[in-house]
């Protein structure tokens, strides 16, 4: 099944790593050739820390690196659980700590808000949602248990085969794209594997599962439909993920 009709569930294990949304917008210089001072005051009483990076960007096909260098600003909370990301391009709110749609989108309101009123970007190109779920089956006591009993057989790949021991795939990645709506579509990457916590540390010992759904809207949106669109995208966050999961794996995620 790749999307379930059942309704949004909350589930005291769930296992949700990442949030992110990102909203792209035209490039705007005046955001890359000073620092975004007035912003940063109208936004420091929820995000007093900051942090200024400068990134190249990843040359196009066939083309020498570009000697440029972008500037990315870092706004965190006091407890380090939110971080707010400003670029000439975009804008991203992300948290490790996912306390729920409601509380995320709260958050989100006063700086996006803020960034439009100082900045005033003509539209919106890009609005994004993602969720970055990673499953470890030791967490939700699944030990020994195949993920062809957690996972329904559209994500699963070769896993899914019945005469494919799980062994014989070590680990294995799939992608695909499903349109949602007229507007929206949502970009999968599923698979298993033993992850890293960053570059050049040792691989984790246990093989997670990784359920990665990046849901957008593209187009020129107007800044005031922003809001709308995010509610759209969350709405179809919750078939995608029930659609991927059995019920072995809801119960063992505690639905409350």
């Amino acid at each position: 099944m790749l999307l379930s009709q059942l309704p949004r569930t909350h589930y005291a294990k769930a296992p949700v790593h990442e949030v992110i949304c990102q909203l792209r917008f035209p490039t705007i210089l005046s955001i890359n050739s000073a620092d975004p001072a007035e912003f940063q005051d109208r936004i420091r009483s929820i995000l007093p820390q900051y942090a200024k990076k400068e990134e190249r960007p990843l040359p196009k096909p066939g083309q020498p690196q570009s000697a440029e260098l972008i500037h990315n600003y870092h706004f965190l909370s006091a407890d380090g659980k939110w971080k707010l990301n400003l670029t000439r391009d975009f804008i991203a709110l992300s948290t490790l700590a996912y306390p729920g749609w409601e509380d995320f989108a709260r958050m989100l309101d006063k700086p996006l808000a803020e960034f439009i009123q100082v900045y005033q970007p003509a539209y919106f190109q890009r609005i994004g949602l993602r969720y970055v779920n990673i499953v470890s089956r030791k967490k939700l006591d699944l030990e020994g248990t195949p993920w062809s009993e957690l996972f329904t057989p559209a994500y699963l790949g070769p896993l899914a085969e019945p005469d494919i021991a799980p062994e014989q795939v070590p680990a294995f990645s799939a992608e695909f794209s499903v349109k949602m709506d007229s507007s929206s579509t949502a970009k999968i990457k599923t698979g298993t594997g033993r992850l890293q916590a960053r570059p050049g540390t040792p691989e984790d010992p246990e093989e997670k599962y990784i359920l990665d759904l990046d849901l957008s809207m593209g187009g020129n949106l107007p800044c005031t439909f922003a809001a709308g669109a995010l509610e759209t995208l969350h709405g179809h966050a919750a078939p995608l993920f029930e659609g991927a999961v059995t019920d072995t794996l809801r119960q063992a995620m505690d639905p409350q």
